[in-house]
């Protein structure tokens, strides 16, 4: 048997051949599938939306803590960096304003003040004192710089403009990536200079090196125009032009969302750091930063579907549950209205028998008592006692009235055990009486019964009509089902110390395994062509069940049939006593 047999329920396949017109509402299928898909539906939308509405909630609220993370480390980071020029331009401011050209030119002193520089700060490598004129007069640096003229570049056109100038990095006559931070000493007698300090990116890349990131994060700064002024770990090289475009131009840090060249999705946190024309950009992985979330939605999906699953689980069981208890309640009321059909009938029967054995019964008393008449007649004169023809006539008729009264004691015995009684029974004479009445449809088909009893087998107390009923249906069944020659055997034998077994078994053609579990519906028969009407085993069992018994079968196909009825010694009433 199939997994989808076993778990289908019993009234899945179910059809009532008398609903007529009103067959739709005792369509139990029909009506577990609008149960099932109304308390499903029911169950489960909510459950999809407030899941999907934790889903979009919960992912939003991963992607702004992300956000702001990120906001937070480009914004700690900008300080650092702004903090780095500040510095380094108010020491250079300083050393101008308490310090005259004279001074600075002085051998020697340009060459302490680096020193200390670089003590304190870190990150110069050179100094110039250049000239009003522009031409640089004192360095001090590992390149031959000195007497170089600045006058035509931009950078001291912009630092003497301005008073202040910071690069941002180019290569210039040292052809080695630099910054340039200029500051001004304001004119004073006619004589005003320019100190300029040279500044080494290795200090800038070692500060957004060391930042911790996640998500494969990549920290440097642009210019601009976009070309990198520190090193990418995935964007390019000093000089190069970044492969991202250059974020607009805004006061706060800002994080926005963007694609690289390959379409991987990306979080970017840029800041335009002040008084510079550096751009600070902080780059992050989108997927890599969200796979906390990725995991998180994986279980809030998991979640939902197990929850889905559980739900059609328990609305198909309570489904299977509710419907399966209408449609056995309707079976019971089929059942109830089919027996009560079955009594009348059987009352009506009954009647009738009684009838017909009582009509039959005066006749074959006025027939019994001519006849006997008549033989004494005949045995009392002398010259009819020579005439044993005569006497054997007499005695033929004398049987005959004997047969037809012992027909009609059964025909009065069947209608009276039409109402229900409690009485002593021997089965095996029970048996024998239900067996008188198909005794010439057996020799007519030529099956051959055998009735065997134990000896120790007692009588039972039981309902005597009931029993008949039984026993009856049985046997006709084991009839139908067998072809003419056929055998029938009967036993009947103690099976415990309070119970009794009898088996009626048949070499007949057999149930098939799909028929088995039906064959105690009502109205199921595969006779129904041959005038079955699938009311005979429901009854049977139900007889069965009513004296306190059981019913069992066991077939195969092709060989036979048998019936096991265990019937208790003694039957009990409804209120669990005895009779």
């Amino acid at each position: 048997m199939s997994i989808i047999n076993r778990i289908k329920p019993e009234f899945w396949d179910y059809s009532d051949v008398a609903s007529g017109s009103h067959e739709h509402l005792f369509d139990f299928r029909r009506m577990w599938k609008l149960a099932a898909i109304l308390t499903a539906t029911v169950s489960i939308i909510p459950l999809v939306f407030l899941s999907t509405l934790n889903y979009h909630v919960t992912q939003s609220s991963i992607e702004a803590e992300k956000l702001s993370r990120t906001a937070r480390l480009v914004s700690n980071t900008q300080r650092t960096i702004f903090y780095f020029f500040a510095e380094r331009r108010s020491a250079l401011e300083f050393i101008v304003k308490e310090n005259s050209f004279e001074v600075l030119n002085t051998p020697g002193v340009l060459e302490q003040i680096l020193k200390n520089l670089k003590n304190s700060f870190g990150g110069f490598t050179d100094l110039g004192l250049i000239d009003p004129l522009g031409r640089q007069r004192g360095y001090v640096g590992p390149f031959k710089l000195a007497g170089k003229d600045y006058s035509d570049q931009n950078w001291y056109r912009e630092v003497m403009k301005n008073g202040v100038y910071i690069s941002d990095v180019f290569l210039g006559f040292r052809n080695v990536p630099h910054i340039v931070i200029a500051v001004k000493r304001s004119c004073t007698n006619g004589l005003c200079y320019v100190l300029r300090a040279d500044l080494d990116i290795k200090k800038l890349d070692d500060l957004l090196s060391n930042i911790e990131m996640a998500g494969r994060g990549d920290a440097f700064m642009i210019n601009r125009q976009g070309v990198l002024q520190t090193p990418s770990l995935y964007h390019g090289k000093v000089l190069e032009k970044v492969s991202l475009p250059v974020p607009k131009y805004a006061l706060k840090t800002q994080v926005i969302e963007a694609n690289d060249p390959a379409g991987v999705p990306l979080f970017i946190g840029y800041r335009y750091i002040s008084d510079t024309p550096f751009i600070l950009m902080v780059v992050k992985h989108k997927e890599i930063c969200m796979m906390s979330w990725y995991k998180t939605r994986m279980k809030l999906i998991a979640f939902l579907g197990i929850s889905i699953t559980i739900i059609l689980i328990v609305v198909a069981g309570m489904a299977t549950y509710l419907v399966n208890k209408a449609y056995v309640a309707d079976q019971k009321r089929i059942m109830t209205l089919h027996q009560v059909e079955y009594t009348n009938k059987m009352a009506s029967v009954g009647r009738l028998a009684a009838g017909v054995a009582h009509e039959v019964n005066n006749p074959l008393a006025v027939i019994n008592e001519k006849a006997g008449l008549i033989k004494d007649l005949v045995t009392l004169k002398q010259e009819f006692g020579e005439n044993p023809r005569l006497l054997g006539l007499v005695d033929s008729i004398l049987s005959c009235v004997k047969r037809a009264g012992n027909i009609t004691k059964r025909l009065l015995s069947f209608s009276r055990n039409m109402e229900v009684s409690f009485e002593p029974v021997n089965l095996k004479e029970l048996i024998e009486e239900v067996l008188s009445f198909l005794t010439k449809e057996a020799e007519y088909r030529s099956i051959r019964v055998s009735l065997t009893a134990s000896d120790d087998v007692p009588q039972i107390e039981s309902d005597r009509g009931k029993l008949q009923e039984i026993f009856l249906n049985l046997i006709n069944n084991a009839f139908a089902a067998m072809s003419d020659g056929g055998n029938l055997g009967i036993q009947v034998r103690q099976k415990e110390t309070d119970n009794v077994s009898v088996t009626v078994a048949d070499d007949g053609c057999g149930i098939s395994q799909a028929d088995m579990n039906r064959i105690f519906e009502p109205f199921f028969s595969t006779k129904t062509k041959k005038g079955g009407t699938g009311l005979g085993l429901s009854l049977t069992q139900n007889f069965v069940r009513e004296i306190g018994g059981s019913l069992n079968v066991e077939s195969v196909v092709g060989k036979g049939t048998t019936f096991t009825i265990t019937l208790p010694f003694k039957m009990q009433t409804k209120e669990g006593g005895d009779k």
